[in-house]
Parts: structure tokens; C-alpha cells; sequence
């Protein structure tokens, strides 16, 4: 299958020469799930931000369907991708369809104003998350929780064809950590393609097909979760021992266990 996204040799530094990452290649496919998974401060939301066009690469190359991202506009990339960041929080009470029907803006011009269809997308991005009974909340009264699910149903309207998610399930509890990775998996078998960071090994094995392990802003190990998330790669990026352990009653899947 064709790659909807490649990155090549890809780099970011600041000003005074320091890399934030160097040297990643990775590539992303319809309907897969990339987890790039790493301790604090190795590259990741900066990586996701080159993908947006919010920063740029200083080595390397970005794709999508093989067009370089220095040929598309703002515009352009924001049809393509949808992101959401770590955190964000509404100055203003807006209702929670009235700030999902902002991510259709990159579909209006200037002066327009959403039509019924765009409050269509909007209700079936609500239903898609299961936030349909939110709709005419102040954003300003929602939880975290409901918060990153507004945020997802948010770019879900701009009917983007990659969906980039940094830490996805930070600050969540424990039940909406596992219904948010329930949506990752639902949005992915619809065909959307998504990028999530993770400091979680165990959310790697949940949600994703391919796993990019990053240290120090390169990468230590790129493949599928089963191959790419064992003891030794985790003792190299995170530090510490680490056991790994398939549970086969019912789920055949494998979790981490810090050694503590």
C-alpha cells in the first residue's frame, strides 16, 4: 500500500545549532497508527509540529502523497492534517458544537459562515467520540477528559486524512485513557491515519500498528510494537529495567512491568 505521509532524513534545531531530532525516517500508510513513543523532552511534539507546518524541518524532507510540504500551503495542510495538541483551554465560553464547527474553517472563505452541512459534520463528529450530549455545554465547564474528546471532534470536521494527537491520553484517568485509545482504534479501522506520542509502552501495544522509539531526537528502533517495544530497547531509552509479559486470557496482548 502507498505511504500517505514519509518523513526523510528529517531534522529541527534551534538557532543556536542545538538538535531537537535528526536523521528520522518513517513513513505512515491509510488506516495506520504510528506511536512514537520516548521519555520527556526527545523530539516528539516537535516532530508533530513539522508535520503541521507550525515549525519546519531544517534537514530532510516531508511528504504527503509524495508532494514535498514546502509546495503546500497553510491551507493546504490543514485539509490534509488534523492536530491536537498536549493541552488547550477556551478563553471564551463557546458551546462545545459552536468550537467544533471552527475546524471547518479551513473548508470556508473569509467572510463565510458554516452551513447546515457543516453542523451536520459537526454532530457526526460529536457522535463519532461519544460527546453528542455536550453539545450545548460551555466548553469552559468540561473536564480534561472532555476536553481532548471536543479537541478530537474538532479536527475529525475538517475531514483530515491524517490525525496527529501529542499525548493523547495526558491527565486522563485511567477509564478515559482506555476510551480514548477505544476511539484511536475505531477512527483507524475507518481508514484515517494517526500519529499519536506516548510516554506508554502499553498504550503502544493497545493502539498502533508501527511503533517509532526515539531517544535523545533520533531513533532507537522503528518497526511493529511485537518487534520493536522488548526489554532491552526500553532499558536503552527509558533507563530502567523493564519486564515484559504476554497475557493470552482473552486478549493476547502484552504489557510492560517496571522493575521497581
Amino acid at each position: 500500500m502507498k505511504s500517505i505521509l514519509q518523513m526523510k532524513k528529517g531534522g529541527f534545531s534551534y538557532i543556536d545549532g542545538t538538535y531537537i531530532f535528526q536523521d528520522i525516517d518513517f513513513s505512515l500508510k491509510k488506516g495506520e497508527v504510528l506511536c512514537l513513543l520516548g521519555p520527556n523532552g526527545t523530539g516528539k511534539s516537535t516532530l508533530i509540529k513539522c508535520i503541521t507546518k507550525i515549525l519546519s524541518l531544517d534537514e530532510g524532507t516531508i511528504l504527503f502523497d509524495g508532494v514535498d510540504i514546502s509546495e503546500l500551503s497553510t491551507e493546504e495542510i490543514a485539509r490534509k492534517v488534523g492536530y491536537v495538541p498536549q493541552s488547550h483551554s477556551s478563553a471564551f465560553p463557546y458551546s462545545v458544537k459552536d468550537l467544533i464547527v471552527m475546524g471547518r474553517a479551513p473548508h470556508l472563505s473569509l467572510f463565510s459562515i458554516p452551513s447546515h452541512k457543516d453542523y451536520d459534520l459537526v454532530y457526526e463528529s460529536m457522535e463519532t467520540v461519544g460527546i453528542s450530549h455536550l453539545a450545548d455545554r460551555p466548553c469552559t465547564e468540561l473536564s480534561g477528559g472532555e476536553q481532548r474528546l471536543v479537541l478530537i471532534a474538532r479536527v475529525l470536521t475538517q475531514q483530515p486524512d491524517i490525525l496527529l494527537l501529542d499525548e493523547p491520553t495526558s491527565h486522563l484517568d485511567i477509564g478515559n485513557q482506555v476510551r480514548l485509545l477505544r476511539l484511536i482504534n475505531d477512527l483507524a479501522k475507518t481508514g484515517l491515519s494517526i500519529i499519536m506520542s506516548s510516554h506508554f509502552p502499553d498504550h503502544a501495544f493497545i493502539s498502533s500498528q508501527k511503533v517509532a522509539l526515539m531517544k535523545e531526537g533520533k531513533l532507537v528502533g522503528l518497526g511493529s510494537p511485537e518487534d520493536t517495544i522488548n526489554e532491552e530497547n526500553l532499558k536503552k531509552v527509558y533507563g530502567i529495567d523493564v519486564k515484559i509479559k504476554a497475557i493470552e486470557e482473552g486478549i493476547n496482548r502484552k504489557i510492560c512491568i517496571p522493575l521497581i
